[in-house]
């Protein structure tokens, strides 16, 4: 009865994979209509990066069927819409997603999938109407269970060495100091996190004239179990990079470079008297912004404009790129969350002439240059060990240069966490408790002694901070997010996770450089702005 209300077209695929079929059974002889209704009831939906969800049965998990429904419906949209002529799929996604799927693929093959035809995740209308044509478009088609059919099709191509010897001859371009790492003697510790990283960081590493990294022989290769770690994300910081840390110890290996299992994130640690300072995403942008700037200004041709020049973040990331280009002369633009945001801003700022050295959001994403129009962990863990290796001829650690970049353009100083809530309900009610806190539309106007000087309110459109109290940042009602400036210059944004059952918040104050004599008092500041 229930399965009828539902979609009866296409319930029985579910049923075709023994796992998800024994779910659905044991879930009905348990009587766990709830859970069965959520399961069947709701589809896969577009967050901050694509379709996401957990593995299971139902139409709102990755499973069989709804990767095939996925996969037809891109099909059907592309050989409609897509203004170039093929059509690039992988045959194993994991495999292709660092180097094939981001923008070498899309671009050098002329193709258009996951990422649209400028190398840029999907955003919207795209997403939208995906998710349009999936429910007008629910039964595989004939042959879609057939697992045999790659093997056997005329049609497939492994354009792997290809694509990975275009991109590695492009990272070059962002290599500027090739003979210093072929003499330096710092090592690097490499974990690719039981995931896709560990043979691409090793040829960019060649790239750069570099030794290649040494890896961490448990995690080098990929586990969909993850057998090492208990949460596979490099973003947890020290407690999850226990191995990669002990054997850089036996090693003597000062830095730790870790890509996270699908190789676009970057954590990095470095070993300091015995101790280890492990980066947050904000600290690693500080640098890599010094970075690319100083190496762009170094050897920029006479006539390059600085005025040419972009860098850009998301909101919620530390506004340290805006401090830098306030004092360098170039510009800065942020995006919404979600790097679907900035590889579109990106793109269109390339298309009209411009020159965009880096892109970050504060989840240790980054895009160094602007070969991978995405946040590319293999790129950002190549630059991290020149711009180490360079620092050592200084005498000096990435800690240290930290310190004298937050002296010439301002401390910022940053708290970022989140809480976990699997209730939908619960978080939609937080968040309008702030919209009507002391009425209807009323937003707080203090937070415990602390003044808030502007709210702006994603979800809806509000900016309190322009005339027509409108936000420059497109709206998005699908998700919940709210930014609160304090009087005393402090921001914090309230946010869902677009993947995960989170609400995230980020808490930073910005010092001028003449004020970092004091930076001492802005943690106490942003942890009272926090609570």
């Amino acid at each position: 009865m229930l399965f009828l209300i539902l979609n009866p077209k296409c319930f029985h695929c579910l049923l075709q994979n023994q796992k998800t079929k024994e779910q659905i059974e044991n879930l009905l002889q348990n009587g766990k209509h709830k859970e069965l209704r959520d399961r069947l009831c709701c589809r896969l939906t577009f967050g901050t990066a694509g379709l996401r969800s957990a593995m299971g049965a139902g139409f709102c998990y990755i499973n069989d069927l709804t990767v095939i429904q996925s996969t037809q419906v891109s099909c059907r949209l592309l050989i409609r819409s897509a203004p170039f002529s093929s059509i690039l799929l992988s045959h194993r996604a994991l495999f292709f997603s660092l180097l094939i799927v981001q923008y070498w693929g899309p671009s050098q093959l002329m193709c258009c999938s996951v990422y649209w035809e400028n190398g840029a995740q999907i955003k919207s209308p795209h997403d939208k109407e995906i998710i349009k044509c999936i429910e007008e478009c629910v039964e595989p088609w004939n042959g879609s269970w057939n697992e045999n059919l790659v093997d056997t099709s005329p049609l497939r191509q492994d354009p792997l060495k290809k694509i990975c010897d275009s991109y590695m001859e492009d990272l070059k371009k962002i290599c500027y100091h090739r003979e210093l790492n072929m003499q330096t003697n710092l090592k690097f510790v490499h974990t690719s996190f039981h995931g896709v990283g560990h043979d691409y960081v090793q040829w960019a590493f060649k790239a750069f004239g570099f030794q290649p990294p040494i890896p961490v022989p448990e995690q080098k290769d990929p586990d969909p179990d993850f057998s090492t770690v208990k949460c596979p994300n490099p973003e947890e910081g020290e407690s999850v990079l226990e191995l990669s840390l002990r054997l850089a110890e036996r090693e003597n290996a000062k830095v730790v470079v870790a890509t996270d299992p699908d190789a676009d994130r970057l954590a990095v640690a470095e070993q300091q008297n015995g101790c280890w300072k492990v980066f947050t995403g904000n600290e690693l942008a500080a640098l890599f912004g010094w970075w690319m700037f100083s190496r762009w200004k170094e050897n920029c041709s006479k006539d390059a404009d600085v005025k040419n020049v972009y860098m850009l973040a998301t909101t919620v990331s530390s506004k340290i790129l805006r401090a830098i280009a306030l004092k360098e002369g170039f510009n800065f633009e942020e995006t919404l969350p979600g790097f679907k945001w900035i590889g579109s801003r990106v793109k269109d700022l390339l298309d009209n002439g411009k020159e965009v050295l880096f892109a970050f959001e504060e989840s240790i994403g980054f895009m160094c240059g602007t070969s991978v129009l995405d946040k590319d962990g293999v790129s950002a863990a190549v630059v991290i060990a020149e711009m180490a290796a360079y620092l050592e001829t200084k005498n000096l650690s990435l800690a240290q240069k930290l310190i004298e970049v937050y002296e010439t353009y301002g401390y910022h100083i940053s708290k970022t966490s989140y809480f976990l809530c699997y209730d939908p309900p619960t978080i939609k009610r937080i968040f309008e408790r702030l919209r009507n806190f002391d009425g209807p539309q009323s937003y707080p106007k203090f937070c415990g002694d602390y003044s808030i000087l502007h709210v702006r309110d994603i979800t809806t459109g509000y900016d309190s901070s322009q005339p027509n109290k409108k936000s420059v940042l497109p709206v998005s009602k699908s998700s919940q997010m709210i930014t609160f400036t304090f009087q005393n210059g402090c921001v914090a944004t309230l946010r869902t996770s677009g993947t995960e059952p989170k609400i995230k918040y980020y808490a930073e104050m910005c010092a001028l450089p003449e004020q970092s004599s004091c930076s001492h008092e802005i943690p106490s500041a942003v942890d009272e702005a926090k609570n």
